[in-house]
């Protein structure tokens, strides 16, 4: 081979699924590089409210499992939160109840019906991990270096040319053209970051079949207010009308938001697909292609679980 194939393992994409993904290969004895078109603070990744939650994700099969075991590996690193940036959080899910979720909701410790003092109506409580993603992702960059690792900003036009024995397709929804894979379509969410008035707990209510939602996340650098899920809408910059009616929806939940200064407006385009596509696919010259992609809005959610089967589909070390 030549010297370029002596990487091993090239990952590419550099947010949470490719960085995950790449830490566990590299802990397992892999030489890893990962091949990102910006660094991780300018992905998708970086905007996430983050809180472990199956949302947006399918098949439901797999899905359960996938997030129990990242939902293992986060309440440990919840034993640091500075650190890494991980917190187990109490809070609310209002309208809903455990008989609509899976069979994985019956696994999870301390899900439970809300009691009449916690929200007044149909709800979840739960202690869940709420991570702060400007502190996670480079958490996460820095123990793939400590395990060997490397990170390179690069930009991928075809995959089948990546010089390494196993290449990882972590690019979310980069993989609508470089694939192509049209069935990965965008689901577009604006958050507002304003001041934390002194809330400690988390609650969202959601509907999956509206475009709007409202949750509000207690988080170290303020108070993330959502939110959006627009389908097939690309736009990156913020709706200030848009921000008011987020803003005025948590409000109607949590009076004492609505007089709480704005300190940042956040879009991220959400890599939808029908299914999550995680697979093995051979290359016309026998290397390998492991697919890890069309999380939606559940990408930290089941992290850890699809980058150990990532993991595994990548076979062997040489």
């Amino acid at each position: 081979m030549d010297g370029g194939l002596n990487d091993d393992v090239v990952v590419v994409g550099g947010g949470i699924i490719g960085l995950t993904t790449a830490l566990v290969l590299a802990e397992r004895g892999r030489r890893v590089r990962v091949w990102t078109r910006e660094p991780a603070e300018r992905t998708t990744s970086a905007v996430a409210g983050a809180l472990w939650w199956p949302y947006r994700i399918e098949p439901e099969t797999f899905v359960g499992d996938w997030a129990l075991r990242s939902l293992a590996v986060y309440e440990e690193l919840a034993a640091r939160p500075e650190e890494t940036g991980v917190r187990m959080v109490e809070g609310v899910h209002a309208g809903t109840r455990l008989a609509s979720l899976g069979s994985w909701a019956a696994r999870v410790p301390e899900l439970r019906a809300a009691r009449a003092g916690e929200y007044p109506g149909p709800a979840l409580w739960g202690r869940l991990p709420l991570i702060d993603m400007p502190a996670h992702l480079p958490w996460l960059r820095e123990r793939l270096l400590a395990a060997g690792g490397s990170v390179e900003e690069r930009t991928v036009t075809d995959l089948s040319a990546v010089p390494a024995p196993v290449v990882v397709n972590c690019t979310g929804l980069g993989a609508r053209e470089l694939v192509p894979d049209p069935a990965v379509r965008p689901v577009r969410g604006q958050l507002v970051v304003v001041a934390n008035p002194g809330i400690t707990t988390w609650l969202t209510c959601v509907d999956e079949s509206s475009d709007a939602s409202t949750y509000l996340f207690p988080q170290p650098g303020g108070l993330v207010l959502g939110g959006t899920a627009e389908e097939d809408a690309w736009s990156l910059a913020p709706d200030p009308a848009v921000a008011e009616r987020i803003v005025a929806r948590c409000a109607a939940l949590r009076p004492e938001i609505a007089g709480a200064r704005v300190l940042e407006h956040r879009v991220g385009l959400r890599p939808a697909r029908p299914a999550v596509r995680l697979e093995r696919e051979a290359l016309p010259d026998g290397r390998v292609l492991v697919h890890n992609y069309g999380h939606g809005g559940a990408g930290v959610t089941v992290a850890w679980g699809c980058a150990r089967q990532a993991a595994g589909l990548a076979g062997p070390a040489a």
